[in-house]
């Protein structure tokens, strides 16, 4: 039996990549289940017969999930067949987006992370295909009683899209199904807020009546030449004041999208400390 600190307001969670399910169990209430690296695609071909283990896991065990679907990466260590832009949906990429839907469906996840667009040199029209893409993709969604989560995405990389808070909401509120809100990165949020605290906590105060779902990770609020300074690490490892989370008023999971099952275990110790604060 895992023996847990108690965190009030939090399902604290951690992302599938950061160990095996057995390990997370012990050491987290929720998994998010990174579709890109969970071992469930050959190529672009979902093997049924591996999400079904997966399921048979889960059905042993008192753990809740959210989906993280396949979003754009050029990073060397990303499946390339596995890349979405939801800005220039395909058949293929609509598609992928559309099984995270559904093994979210059967497995009872509450949340499916997806990502927003990238812009090319016409930055409306890349919005307006977002969009139209998204909206095709929240019809989907509602039919089977699944939520999206749009994710806030780093501004340091100048062609990611919904970086803002405002342009995180506009497009929420321009697709209007109730069945897409939005997931918080509190790190990609750092990046676009350029590290400055009070400009963080202004950006949390604006989103939280949208906030479906948290992403928890740390860095240095500063554009770097590995990953736009997005290095997602443990909780305490950056410039981050993890208070802010207290201005989402948010009772539901906190994913820590760190790397391994001890940067889990810093941000657990991180969380559980905001409640006394």
């Amino acid at each position: 039996m895992r023996i847990l600190p108690f965190v009030q307001g939090m399902i604290i969670g951690a992302s599938s990549f950061a160990g095996s399910f057995p390990e997370l169990e012990q050491v987290v209430e929720s998994i998010e289940l990174y579709i890109p690296k969970l071992g469930v695609y050959e190529g672009t071909k979902l093997i049924k017969s591996r999400v079904k283990k997966i399921r048979d896991f889960l059905s042993t065990c008192d753990l809740s999930t959210s989906i993280h679907a396949p979003y754009f990466s050029d990073a060397p260590n990303y499946p390339h067949e596995l890349v979405v832009d939801t800005a220039k949906l395909n058949e293929t990429q609509e598609r992928l987006l559309k099984e995270s839907i559904t093994m979210a469906e059967e497995l009872g996840s509450s949340v499916v992370v997806i990502h927003p667009g990238r812009t090319d040199m016409d930055r409306n029209g890349s919005i307006d295909s977002m969009i139209s893409g998204l909206s095709r993709i929240a019809r989907f969604a509602q039919d089977r009683d699944v939520m999206l989560g749009l994710e806030n995405k780093e501004g340091t990389d100048p062609e990611n899209l919904c970086c803002l808070a405002s342009e995180l909401i506009d497009t929420i509120e321009q697709i209007g199904s109730p069945s897409l809100r939005a997931t918080f990165d509190i790190g990609h949020a750092n990046l676009t807020c350029g590290g400055d605290a009070l400009k963080l906590r202004e950006f949390a105060r604006e989103i939280k009546d949208y906030v479906v779902h948290v992403h928890v990770h740390d860095n240095g609020g500063m554009l770097t030449e590995k990953y736009w300074g997005d290095f997602h690490g443990a909780p305490g490892t950056g410039r981050i004041d993890f208070s802010v989370l207290k201005e989402l008023d948010f009772d539901g999971v906190y994913n820590l999208e760190v790397f391994s099952i001890e940067d889990v275990m810093a941000g657990r110790r991180v969380l559980g400390g905001l409640i006394l604060r």
